[in-house]
């Protein structure tokens, strides 16, 4: 988290305005530091006393955010981003130039250079089997739009994200980016990937280890298949 700030601080030209960090457990040295530092943009810290979800936190931050005199971009990264160059800039430039993304993306590549599987087709079971069994990672063709993408790094159009209201707060961890990148298109909104945007994900892929996220990640796709989200984007978009 700490190399992310640092790496954000040095960008050249065009780089956030406003930094809102959440720290979703109280990690005070952590916070000393972060508070020690003068940094080139405002930034602001958030420390839950009790830990909450994904998506809630990124909502508060929105939130916050708006209160403190929002802009029309609002940012989701994750700690585990490494920036390689400036995204923001192509990224910013997208957005810009197609009024109807309401979501702009870069590229993941993981730390030995291979494009990470950011990108991905509505999950159906038959999918999923062909992924954790098969081992077919790569869902989208050359080419091809996805149905969603993973919330690692997202560049959000405010009005759209202010549309959808924002993450559903009722996934706790796990499909609720898949659950936004559907809301966002059933209201017209469109995923965009900024080609000239590279940045290097560190995925823990945490449910592939831990049996308490393994818990999360199967009620959230439970959750998933039942909302209203998923049976009419399927209805649209027959896989």
């Amino acid at each position: 988290m700490a190399a992310l700030l640092a790496q954000m601080a040095a960008l050249g030209g065009l780089r956030p305005r406003r930094v809102i960090l959440t720290l979703n457990l109280p990690a005070p040295a952590l916070a000393s530091a972060v508070r020690a530092r003068d940094w080139p943009f405002a930034l602001e810290l958030v420390v839950n006393d009790v830990p909450v979800g994904f998506g809630t936190n990124h909502n508060r931050a929105f939130a916050r955010d708006r209160v403190l005199g929002g802009s029309d971009a609002f940012a989701v990264i994750n700690p585990d981003i490494r920036l390689l160059g400036n995204p923001f800039i192509p990224m910013v430039e997208v957005f810009r130039s197609r009024p109807a993304a309401g979501c702009v993306y870069p590229r993941q590549i993981d730390r030995h250079g291979r494009q990470q599987d950011s990108e991905r087709l509505l999950p159906t079971l038959r999918r999923l089997l062909r992924r954790h069994v098969g081992g077919r990672r790569h869902e989208v063709a050359d080419g091809a739009r996805p149905d969603w993408v993973n919330a690692a790094f997202l560049l959000l159009r405010r009005q759209a994200y202010a549309e959808v209201q924002g993450f559903d707060e009722r996934y706790h961890m796990y499909c609720e980016d898949v659950d936004l990148c559907l809301r966002l298109q059933l209201r017209g909104w469109q995923l965009l990937r900024a080609d000239a945007a590279v940045v290097e994900h560190r995925a823990e892929r945490a449910s592939h280890r831990l049996l308490s996220h393994l818990g999360w990640h199967l009620r959230s796709l439970a959750r998933l298949w039942r909302s209203s989200a998923y049976r009419d984007y399927r209805a649209l978009h027959r896989p």
